[in-house]
């Protein structure tokens, strides 16, 4: 049986939301030596995480928003975290996560730094926030050991941006943080036979129904605007349709009052709220639509994908490597309407099409986004990194 040196590793993000992302990879590092812990803004969800993937958490309070003091009072507590655990590695995502992450890592002296660019909100910003998010981004970037990007798409508007020098950061396989497990969790076979029924009438949406799906937060950048709009054409020319939308409302970049309004008052639109088991709903759906106006790399596109789904996807970084445009799905402008009415009528019009890119998407979640892959890949990245610092020997590379 193979010894592994013990490490200790830790995950830094600003919300536990964040580290959803990494399920299931906790046992895998464990196995091979990690002692791992994880350091979020306090909430309920942080204290589950940990007790799901049996590790040590830490709470820090991290607003997303810019507030200086607030920071520097974050920055202080993440630097006697790091100095009370003495971590050797340590993996940061988000950018005020990676932020103060980075910041509080190299002042604690940490040797291995990761920091994990999940999505660049800059992307979308204007004015002097823009400024700031780029500033913060080299920073963190500047003091990493090395940089991942969920996407090769993202890899390449980070080096563009000029965020991040192109031989320091590098994207994992196909993309992504963990993978997706459509062998599990995202698989209709493993789902009981009239779970599609069971959560329709759940919502009240009938059996004979077409339904768009929408899952995210509900916020401006998903492109609910033009997602109502759409929906507002398409509803008065299919009497069967429904909206089925999984996610919540955010106060962080709201939606316009009258998106709101639309979304809470149309009797043929269902609103979930924020779910943690997604599985049925995806079984609930018939198509998905995803016009986002930034995405790191899309989770939903994929778990849809592997339930068989559909997508229409705006043509963005992060979306465009989770499609193959006309085999599992269509990708639109962002901020086009008519070009995102006339792609979900296409699917609504042909049940075969919805049929055949339902199953080419799930074949190539099967085939790029396989978890047990992407733990390995991660494992194999730390392991490099530490040897780089003499931290192991290059025979644990495996």
């Amino acid at each position: 049986m193979t010894q592994y040196p013990k490490m200790t590793l830790v995950h830094i993000s600003t919300v536990a939301e964040t580290l959803e992302f990494i399920n299931g990879q906790s046992s895998y590092m464990k196995e091979r030596g990690f002692e791992i812990h994880a350091i979020a803004s306090p909430s309920e969800l942080l204290t589950q995480f940990g007790d799901r993937e049996q590790i040590t958490v830490h709470s820090v309070n991290m607003p997303r928003q810019i507030t200086p003091l607030k920071d520097l009072y974050a920055l202080f507590h993440l630097w006697r975290h790091l100095r009370q655990i003495r971590p050797d590695i340590i993996h940061a995502y988000s950018p005020k996560g990676g932020l103060l992450g980075m910041i509080s890592a190299w002042l604690a002296g940490v040797p291995v730094r990761v920091y994990h660019i999940y999505g660049l909100p800059l992307m979308t910003a204007v004015g002097y926030k823009r400024l700031l998010l780029c500033l913060s981004e080299k920073v963190s970037c500047l003091l990493a050991n090395q940089v991942l990007c969920v996407s090769h798409s993202i890899r390449k508007v980070a080096i563009s941006e000029n965020l991040c020098p192109e031989a320091k950061v590098k994207v994992l396989l196909k993309g992504g943080v963990t993978g997706v497990d459509a062998a599990n969790q995202f698989n209709k076979a493993n789902l009981a036979a009239n779970v599609r029924l069971k959560t329709r009438k759940q919502f009240n949406i009938p059996t004979d129904a077409l339904v768009i799906g929408f899952v995210g937060r509900i916020v401006r950048d998903k492109g609910l605007a033009e997602l109502v709009s759409a929906w507002k054409i398409l509803s008065s020319e299919f009497p069967n349709l429904h909206l089925l939308v999984v996610g919540p409302f955010e106060p962080q970049d709201p939606v316009s009052e009258d998106v709101e309004y639309t979304l809470r008052n149309d009797a043929r639109i269902h609103l979930t709220g924020r779910r943690s088991h997604i599985s049925p709903l995806y079984a609930a759906m018939d198509i998905l639509a995803l016009p986002s106006y930034r995405e790191g790399l899309s989770t939903v596109i994929l778990e849809a994908a592997a339930m068989q789904l559909p997508v229409v996807a705006t043509r963005i970084p992060g979306c465009i490597d989770a499609i193959q445009e006309g085999v599992t799905g269509i990708l639109v402008s962002p901020y086009n309407a008519q070009a995102l009415t006339d792609a979900i009528r296409t699917y609504l019009q042909d049940s075969k099409l919805r049929h055949s890119h339902g199953q080419a998407g799930r074949e190539l979640i099967l085939q790029d986004f396989i978890p047990e892959a992407m733990c390995k890949a991660i494992y194999q990245e730390y392991v490099r990194l530490l040897t780089e610092k003499r931290l192991l020997s290059p025979n644990h590379l495996g």
